[in-house]
């Protein structure tokens, strides 16, 4: 099931996507959840619910006629995981990390698969980073790897937004990492039982057309599941919250010369069967 948060003509709403069109859900179910996270809590009681409605389709609407927005319009934690692919740590001239190397996005980072990327007012060396996004559901505390499927609730696709100068000016990465609208997501959550293993699944970077990244997310050196188990042991993973969990090589500052985003770019990330990111690139107002 593909779920998504959208705007038509009024407030943002929740939908179930089915092909070309998405059914909103609360036309017919004005007691479920209005935001995601709410949904994602919910979903053990809310899913027969929300399966019939999609089966109904009432009020379905063309998919091209709404605006998506980020599935979930504010995230509660954004958890990224660096040098994770081992043709991006080739080219970033370090080596294979011995434990998972993480740094957080902030929340006002969050943006939709389609909203414009700000190239900042102070600094013109933004970057782009493709990457599978692991949406977590049940969550909990001390996950162990063999139940970390059970904790995640969907997949979609990511673009670790970067500002490289800011990001290597200190040795801490959030200020370069969380700049507003520098972590797009979407276009909607693919749920887990859909996807299955998510490790073997291509993923693709293209800027103006032209692709930049190309690998499979069966070349993660800790693989989602490694990630979820690790990350739980430091804190509670909460319904909702958002793993980006590696970019494969072919980023902008490793391009001899370095090649990086300015505005009228436009940026998409492909992933298979979760669909896709398009965002342009626009200077900061």
């Amino acid at each position: 099931m593909k779920l998504a948060t959208f705007q038509a003509d009024g407030a943002p709403q929740l939908g179930v996507v089915m092909g070309g069109r998405i059914v909103p859900l609360a036309e017919t179910a004005p007691g479920l959840p209005g935001e995601m996270i709410g949904l994602i809590a919910a979903w053990p009681s809310a899913e027969v619910e929300v399966r019939r409605i999609a089966e109904a389709g009432v009020g379905a609407m063309p998919l091209d006629k709404v605006r998506l927005l980020a599935p979930i319009r504010r995230p509660g934690k954004i958890m990224a995981i660096g040098l994770n692919y081992a043709d991006h740590i080739t080219e970033s001239g370090l080596g294979t990390p011995e434990h998972q190397v993480w740094f957080s996005k902030a929340p006002t980072a969050a943006n939709g698969p389609h909203d414009p990327i700000h190239v900042p007012k102070v600094s013109q060396t933004l970057d782009y980073e493709a990457e599978l996004v692991a949406v977590i559901g049940r969550g909990g505390r001390h996950i162990t790897r063999e139940d970390a499927p059970a904790a995640v609730f969907g997949y979609c696709c990511g673009n670790d937004a970067t500002e490289r100068a800011w990001q290597h000016r200190t040795p801490q990465w959030v200020l370069g990492k969380s700049f507003d609208t520098h972590a797009p997501f979407g276009p909607w959550i693919t749920t887990a039982d859909e996807i299955g293993d998510p490790h073997g699944r291509s993923i693709r970077c293209l800027v103006n057309g032209e692709v930049r990244q190309d690998s499979n997310t069966q070349h993660l050196v800790f693989d989602v599941w490694a990630q979820i188990e690790h990350l739980s042991q430091a804190m509670t993973l909460e319904p909702g919250d958002l793993i980006f969990t590696g970019t494969p090589g072919g980023i902008g500052a490793a391009m001899k010369p370095m090649r990086f985003l300015k505005p009228g770019d436009r940026v998409r990330v492909e992933i298979e069967g979760l669909g896709a990111l398009d965002n342009p690139c626009v200077a900061e107002a």
